[in-house]
């Protein structure tokens, strides 16, 4: 019997056999469900032929009804290539599939959004806008998930401007939101202004640009970016559009190097990357330092060395404190902005969300505790209402 040791199950360190994780999967996690009756000819005849054409006729006189006699406003669709899926890599879409099917899961448990999985047989960023621009009459919302960097960019900014729903890519945005609140709390927690902070961000694909594009619309203004090979600034050269983008706001001490001078009198470490944190490197940060090590399923410093030299450590696993969990975010994001008919998701939006979660955790605050759990009920609602709100004050809303 081979067993996993799943740091996302429930109980911790829970132990699973290969057995009970295929037999939960057999089949699929999901299944469509009827809302209308069908007991009767009567109830066939008003949710089928011949009294469906009614409503049908309605719809073509009026497009805007759809939302109303349909499923598409609260419909999301969750949209992947295959290409970067958990920390498997490229393993094409139709092994992308329990993933996405997972994802739609969650989108029903924790905001009561239905959702469909559509894993594309193409990485062509011009097919995949097309195609989701032909299927638009179908749901009210896109979740793009795991789909590789740098394409993931130009494919979230390229739906975004062809439909007229809230689009999101996950993978940068839903883990920048939980970062911004948990980093909220976390500076609380030591006695500081966010706005006050040295941060340095680990990693420069999807999740370390947008931890850094919302982090600096929170207000943080020193922020330094590491990728490969060192501090990304603007007088390096090889930069990509996206990394010159993140040089034009981030770095404004100058720093150059690597990790060494990057950490060297830093008050926070976010990890997002497959690199490892040195805790020599670690140690020569500020007193009271705060070490957020996301990878998975093995973070880039082990929290317990982290707590040897700083006050807060964040991790991406459910087995330590303060997991950092995108369910925190996407599902109330997705809901708030279809509860009032969001045209998109703007960054007002993105750190109302934070703020919601961030204020969920804020009556029971501590070094352990700078985030609710994923389980809480209080997260998807408060972020819900949130989002919404934000999309009023943003001009986007159309309910």
């Amino acid at each position: 019997m081979t067993t996993v040791n799943d740091s996302t199950a429930s109980g911790v360190g829970a132990e699973l056999t290969n057995e009970e994780i295929f037999a939960a999967h057999e089949g699929g996690k999901l299944a469509v469900g009827v809302t209308a009756p069908l007991d009767s000819a009567r109830d066939l005849s008003i949710a089928y032929t011949p009294g469906v054409a009614q409503v049908s006729r309605a719809i073509a006189s009026d497009p805007a009804l759809a939302d109303r006699y349909t499923w598409t406003q609260r419909l999301v669709a969750v949209v992947s290539d295959g290409t970067a899926v958990l920390g498997l890599g490229d393993i094409g879409p139709r092994a992308s599939l329990p993933v996405m099917e997972g994802k739609s899961a969650l989108f029903k448990t924790f905001a009561g959004l239905d959702s469909i999985p559509l894993v594309l047989d193409t990485t062509d960023v011009d097919e995949i806008v097309e195609t989701l621009v032909r299927l638009r009459p179908s749901f009210g919302a896109v979740n793009l998930e795991d789909i590789s960097a740098p394409r993931c960019f130009e494919l979230e900014r390229r739906v975004a401007e062809a439909l007229d729903c809230p689009v999101m890519h996950d993978d940068q945005h839903g883990t920048a939101v939980v970062v911004l609140a948990a980093l909220r709390n976390a500076a609380k927690v030591v006695d500081r202004e966010l706005e006050s902070l040295r941060v340095v961000i680990s990693g420069a694909g999807a999740a370390g640009v947008a931890c850094a594009k919302i982090l600096h619309t929170a207000g943080v203004e020193d922020i330094i970016v590491l990728d490969s090979r060192g501090v990304v600034h603007s007088a390096r050269d090889g930069l990509t559009p996206v990394k010159q983008e993140l040089a034009e706001f981030t770095n404004p001490r100058g720093i150059t190097g690597g990790p060494a001078e990057a950490l060297r009198g830093a008050d926070v470490v976010i990890g997002v990357s497959v690199g490892q944190l040195p805790e020599e490197l670690v140690a020569t940060m500020s007193d009271d330092a705060i070490v957020f090590a996301l990878s998975n399923p093995d973070p880039e410093i082990h929290p317990d060395v982290a707590r040897r030299h700083a006050k807060v450590v964040a991790t991406g696993r459910s087995d330590f404190p303060n997991q950092i969990n995108n369910v925190l975010a996407f599902p109330g994001i997705f809901k708030g902005a279809l509860d009032v008919g969001a045209r998109e998701i703007t960054d007002g939006m993105k750190v109302a969300a934070a703020e919601a979660i961030a204020a969920v955790a804020a009556d029971d605050l501590s070094a352990d505790h700078i985030v609710p759990s994923p389980l809480d009920p209080r997260v998807a609602p408060e972020v819900s209402a949130a989002v919404a709100k934000a999309a009023r004050a943003d001009g986007v809303a159309t309910a």
